[in-house]
């Protein structure tokens, strides 16, 4: 991460995806959405169309990606926000998705994800779910689509979605599929996040000469989505009953990762890690506080950085 002052914006906690979209013309620029027919994909897709991008929603399940896409075209009065399937755990399905685009790409929003999956389970490939879906699956979706964002006039945008849950583990190098230590669902959801921000800071390393930016986004404690489903509804509710949490609505959920695609004043920008709709601190996880702001050095440490591009480009081989 850059050792100049932090970026600031004019929006916070409280701003949505139509607060910090409000005023950008983006017709004729293309978008994918991944994860797009749920939580604060939904809202990051209709932001997008809102201002006149084409938007792909990239999803599991087609039938819930076409109702998502016919109510977002309604809301938008845009006829341009299509569907296409994507299953970030199988690597056929990325393949088949990344042989499908053609043309240029200008944002892509790696927004899906899985968390707390309870039980260990292993993809066929022989890597742990979490860190397969949240990174591996973007990973090799993403180099996939480098030509493609390479070919958007102008430049292209590239959104990690990550969490403050990063702040719990680095990505364990050594033993990352739990083979050597108990499977632990949160631990195993951590390291993937701070899979998704290492990624950003080498793509943009990598890629910013070709005009390609990443930036890392965490999007805040969001009220009840898909995301949380494995987790038992108890324990959300004490968490909702605790305070210890500020919860955001899924549009403003939204709003950190559509800032952070289409706000002019980022052109250019990357390998930075954003958080209610600024950018954040590195801090050290032992002692920053679990709901506070802040990125921690191991996510954004180049070597890191280096080494977790090198391993995940040896699995597309």
């Amino acid at each position: 991460m850059s050792a100049t002052a932090l970026i600031t914006t004019p929006f916070g906690f409280d701003s949505t995806a139509a607060d910090v979209i409000a005023g950008i013309e983006l017709t004729g620029k293309r978008a994918i959405v991944t994860g797009g027919s749920s939580g604060i994909g939904v809202e990051t897709a209709r932001a997008l169309a809102s201002a006149g991008a084409e938007v792909t929603l990239a999803v599991r399940n087609p039938e819930a990606g076409a109702e998502t896409a016919a109510d977002i075209s309604e809301t938008t009065d845009n006829g341009e926000v299509r569907v296409g399937r994507l299953d970030l755990a199988d690597p056929v399905s990325v393949s088949a998705f990344v042989a499908g685009w053609s043309g240029p790409l200008d944002l892509l929003i790696n927004n899906a994800g899985v968390m707390a999956v309870p039980d260990l389970q292993l993809t066929p490939g022989g890597w742990e779910l979490q860190f397969a879906t949240n990174h591996l699956g973007h990973f090799a979706l993403t180099v996939g689509l480098r030509d493609a964002l390479a070919e958007a006039a102008g430049g292209a945008r590239i959104v990690s979605l990550t969490s403050r849950g990063h702040l719990r583990s680095p990505v364990v190098f050594d033993d990352i599929n739990f083979a050597s230590r108990p499977y632990d669902p949160m631990l195993a959801y951590a390291q993937s996040k701070t899979a998704n921000v290492l990624f950003a800071v080498e793509a943009n390393r990598r890629w910013s000469d070709a005009g390609i930016n990443a930036n890392a986004v965490h999007p805040g404690a969001i009220q009840e989505t898909n995301l949380s489903r494995y987790l038992d509804p108890d324990y959300l509710a004490q968490l909702r009953g605790s305070g210890v949490y500020q919860y955001k609505t899924t549009e403003q959920g939204a709003a950190t990762s559509v800032l952070v695609a289409t706000w002019p004043p980022l052109e250019g920008i990357g390998g930075r890690y954003f958080q209610d709709c600024n950018e954040a601190p590195v801090v050290d996880p032992t002692t920053a506080a679990p709901t506070g702001a802040g990125v921690a050095a191991y996510a954004v440490d180049p070597a890191n950085a280096e080494r977790l591009w090198e391993l995940s480009l040896a699995t597309l081989a």
